[in-house]
């Protein structure tokens, strides 16, 4: 393995044999992993890591040495994490906070990368050709304040340096130059410890909480206690967390938003026993209440609103709802421009086509093969019992000759898709979002489930009328709720999909992607779910990870929408008849949700969602509740 880095025989301009490279790569990763059966493939696609298969570049027809040792220091670096890293370990000394955590992530990483580089020196020099490249594309030799900086970065290159002894790259310009003394000031000689800790992931974990702690980025480690739920959560949850990463640390896309934190605060006690758990709420229960009883007589109208005084409940408050918004995509958008998004939204599925069709027919089958089909005997009327023939012929008058075929319930359901319309959403994301609804809308139509797909943002960055009207009135403290939210219809429960594909292009329209407040879109999908007569009601979000909304954050908790999410999640997920499924769009979501899926691109749509789409429609009498909650 020490002369992995040594490409010199791969001269520059000579065509290469492909084949017995890749493989080369491939047996390498598995080595380093330690596991045969890891699947490594090459495409022209962003690298990444989803459980054990690693997907890296494609290599060009004539690579040159410096893309072979990126692709080798990819590998490599992946590889590593499979071996090195305890997704459970790393998910129970994870800080809280979007920033802690997103240093938190990148120097582990680091120490996975350190690791490696200390037992092969080959390796060492692909790992340095990756990180040169990832620094290079980032454009880091172009920051010059310390504000345009990504402190995780520079953490991640000081740490990588102490344990390694190599200095960053010159493409990282003066990003860790900008940064030393603050980091060597703050953390005196915690820096020193990181050495002899760096075998032991949960004593390496311990080290660096105590350095965020006297940076005042986390509070210090100190043996938090865990309870029950959480631990049970944690190795659900973090089961896929090994392979969280999606190696966004080992990308060219070193600016992407920080993996938020794990957040235990949405507890039982948020959600005591009195909460509603999705069933009628009698008036009765109401009156309990005593001072909220002026409260009550608005909701006696819709019994089925779990979520009526929930906020107050969670400490969640909303500014103003005068400026809020639910419409529809003809309402934001004419039919022409419709039609001119959807073309390009169809250019983007024109090699899924067979997909759908494949998709359609393998769920079909599975949901066929759960039909429960059974017969009534000895009726009046019906179909005629070929069994009963030789009684009809002894006695015409014989009565209870025939027979009819029970009705089955498995297509009494409707599925909702509740779509994040997040800046961070744009380009690759919302169109594999777009796609996704797309593809799964017609694949339950053809299976006879209905539909509905709906998608949530705000009418403003920055706040919108309602920042407006809190500046107006004195910027009074903690106002909650910032922002005015929009949440659009694209296609209702009862519309056929002919008629509101067209609707699913607005997606693709520059500037409709703002703000996303998730927790309140969940309510807001979560209700319409309420209303409908099917039996069976399924709620799926994609996402591509927290709710961000700068205005909301800036004037309260830097977690408060996190912490309302969590509590929104664990109430529908406890104690509603909704059964909830997240997919993660390049990110992995199952920090928040217990069910979910992370998908890159929607090429991997009908192997990932066939099997989670047929076992959510399994009958519930085979799948009890406990087991639709189990993590996938």
């Amino acid at each position: 393995m020490a002369g992995r880095g040594d490409n010199s025989k791969a001269k520059p301009g000579a065509p290469v044999d492909l084949e017995p490279l890749r493989r080369a790569i491939t047996g390498c990763v598995r080595s380093i992993a330690g596991d045969a059966e890891v699947e490594v493939a090459f495409a022209n696609e962003r690298p990444g890591m989803t459980g054990e298969r690693i997907r890296l570049p494609e290599l060009s027809k004539r690579p040159t040495a410096h893309e072979l040792a990126v692709t080798r220091g990819l590998g490599d670096s992946m590889a590593l994490r499979l071996a090195c890293h305890d997704a459970r370990v790393h998910a129970t000394m994870a800080p809280q906070g979007a920033d802690a955590r997103s240093i938190f992530d990148a120097v582990e990483q680091a120490r996975v990368e350190s690791i490696g580089a200390l037992r092969m020196s080959g390796m060492a020099s692909n790992l340095n050709s990756m990180n040169s490249e990832k620094y290079a594309k980032a454009n880091f030799s172009g920051i010059e304040r310390q504000e345009d900086a990504p402190i995780g970065e520079a953490m991640a290159m000081i740490v990588r340096e102490k344990l390694t002894g190599q200095k960053p790259p010159e493409s990282a310009g003066k990003v860790l130059d900008l940064w030393r003394s603050f980091i060597e000031e703050k953390t005196g000689g915690e820096l020193d410890n990181l050495t002899s800790a760096i075998n032991d992931q949960q004593s390496f974990a311990r080290v660096v909480r105590n350095m965020l702690s006297a940076m005042e980025m986390a509070e210090e480690y100190g043996d938090e206690e865990m309870d029950p739920d959480s631990e049970e959560n944690t190795t659900e949850e973090d089961q896929p967390s090994g392979q969280e990463q999606d190696q966004d640390e080992v990308e060219e896309d070193a600016g992407s938003d920080a993996a938020p934190a794990e957040d235990s605060e949405a507890s039982d006690e948020q959600m005591d026993d009195g909460e509603m758990d999705g069933a009628e709420i009698s008036d009765d229960d109401m009156s309990e209440e005593g001072e909220e009883d002026s409260e009550t007589p608005g909701e006696t109208r819709r019994p089925n609103t779990p979520f009526a005084d929930f906020n107050e409940k969670v400490d969640y408050h909303v500014f103003t709802e005068e400026f809020d918004e639910t419409t529809t995509a003809q309402e934001l958008c004419d039919v022409a421009e419709l039609e001119r998004l959807r073309a390009f939204l169809d250019k983007q599925l024109a090699h899924l086509q067979g997909a759908v069709g494949r998709l359609a027919n393998r769920l079909q089958r599975r949901l066929m093969a759960q039909q429960n089909r059974s017969w009534d005997f000895d009726l009046e009327e019906g179909y005629l019992d070929p069994a009963r023939l030789p009684r009809l012929i002894i006695d015409p008058m014989q009565a209870l000759s025939f027979k009819m075929e029970r009705d089955t319930q498995f297509r009494d359901t409707v599925v909702t898709l509740l779509i994040d319309n997040s800046g961070s959403m744009r380009g690759r994301p919302i169109t594999v979002a777009a796609s996704c609804a797309d593809i799964l809308a017609r694949t339950l139509e053809r299976c006879g489930v209905k539909v509905e797909i709906l998608g949530f943002t705000t009418k403003a960055w920055k706040g919108g009328q309602a920042r407006e009207k809190w500046l107006a009135g004195g910027k009074p403290q903690t106002p909650g709720r910032l922002n005015d939210l929009r949440h659009i219809i694209y296609k209702s429960a009862d519309e056929p999909y002919r008629r509101a594909r067209s609707n699913l292009g607005l997606m693709m329209r520059e500037g409709l992607l703002k703000e996303n407040i998730d927790g309140e879109a969940l309510i807001w999908a979560h209700n319409r779910l309420l209303g409908r007569r099917e039996q069976r009601r399924i709620l799926m979000m994609i996402s591509d990870g927290a709710p961000v909304d700068d205005s909301t954050l800036s004037v309260n908790p830097g977690n408060y929408l996190e912490r309302h999410l969590r509590a929104v999640i664990e109430q529908i997920e406890t104690r509603s008849p909704v059964e909830l499924l997240a997919i993660g769009i390049g990110h992995d979501v199952t920090r928040y949700y217990r069910r979910a899926v992370t998908i890159v691109d929607a090429d991997e749509l009908a192997g990932a969602m066939t099997e989670q789409l047929a076992s959510l429609f399994e009958d519930q009498t085979t799948a009890p509740r406990s087991r639709l909650r189990r993590a996938c």
